[in-house]
């Protein structure tokens, strides 16, 4: 039997920040399941920062996204009908899949799931991509002790919720930056966060972050760039790491914008700053997942 199914396309590419116009929704209609092929009906879809890259006609570590195409992410979702041997009907799987209702893959790159653990969702949450982004960067790059100061930018999101998880249970002080009084007051009361700073009501970051941060910061989790880490990086200890996860403040820039130079305070400091990406880990997974569930 056919399905009619919904599609989410990029109809054009964003210029600045991306608008309601640069996208398209089709409707189509899926071909009949052909040998060692799934019908999966979407559960839930992953919105993700690196998205807006993808956006974008630029090399980068994962090809853009094709005009009329549908956006690519990951997906949670059921098995409508299997002719694959490895997948059976009504099992939860979860993949790199267009944004649809109904999907037509193979079974490479989907990973059956296991849903007595956590609820399906927290596949795309700390189970996923995000809690593995945490994972590695902060304790592969950033190395934790106890004692070390760590600041978390993006910290209400769901990689820096995690992050600061993992920074507190290596016994490290904790500094969230977060754009919110709401997500603040989460940080603190729920998250075991020490302090958190809204840069968004604060006059003077550079000045906030030396205040709560009186012995220097020693890891600097970066999910955020621009002038916020550029604050940051003006308190870093010596021999501190910086973790570079993302760079959600200059995504939409149009001009590349100028900031302060940091090679001089990463040399003068002895300071490592590593950019990663998950895949760079993906042998290590199985790690990863026993740790966060």
């Amino acid at each position: 039997m056919k399905h009619s199914t919904k599609q989410i396309v990029l109809s054009s590419r964003p210029k600045g920040i991306p608008v309601l116009g640069n996208f398209e929704i089709k409707n189509i209609e899926l071909p009949e399941l052909k040998d060692n092929e799934i019908l999966l009906e979407t559960m839930f879809l992953s919105v993700d920062p690196y998205m807006r890259g993808r956006m974008n006609d630029a090399k980068s570590y994962a090809p853009p996204y094709e005009i009329g195409k549908p956006i690519m992410g990951g997906v949670i979702a059921k098995v409508i009908k299997s002719n694959a041997a490895k997948f059976k009907e009504n099992e939860i799987v979860t993949g790199n899949l267009p944004w649809q209702q109904y999907s037509i893959t193979t079974e490479a790159g989907l990973l059956k799931i296991d849903t007595s653990l956590a609820p399906p969702s927290y596949f795309l949450g700390i189970l996923g991509m995000p809690g593995l982004t945490a994972y590695f960067g902060f304790l592969h790059i950033g190395k934790p002790k106890v004692g070390d100061t760590v600041v978390v930018s993006g910290a209400a999101g769901a990689v820096g919720m995690v992050v600061g998880q993992i920074a507190k249970l290596k016994g490290c002080r904790l500094v969230g930056i977060v754009g919110t009084d709401e997500k603040a007051n989460i940080l603190k009361e729920e998250f075991g966060f020490d302090e958190v700073i809204n840069y968004k009501t604060t006059a003077n970051i550079k000045k906030s972050i030396a205040e709560v941060c009186p012995n220097g910061v020693d890891i600097y989790f970066d999910n955020v760039g621009g002038e916020i880490s550029d604050a940051v990086v003006s308190n870093i200890n010596f021999h501190a790491r910086i973790v570079l996860c993302g760079q959600i403040a200059l995504y939409n820039n149009i001009d590349i914008p100028m900031g302060p130079r940091l090679q001089p305070m990463l040399l003068t400091r002895s300071v490592l700053m590593q950019g990663f990406i998950i895949s760079n880990y993906q042998t290590q997974f199985s790690e990863g997942y026993n740790q966060l569930s």
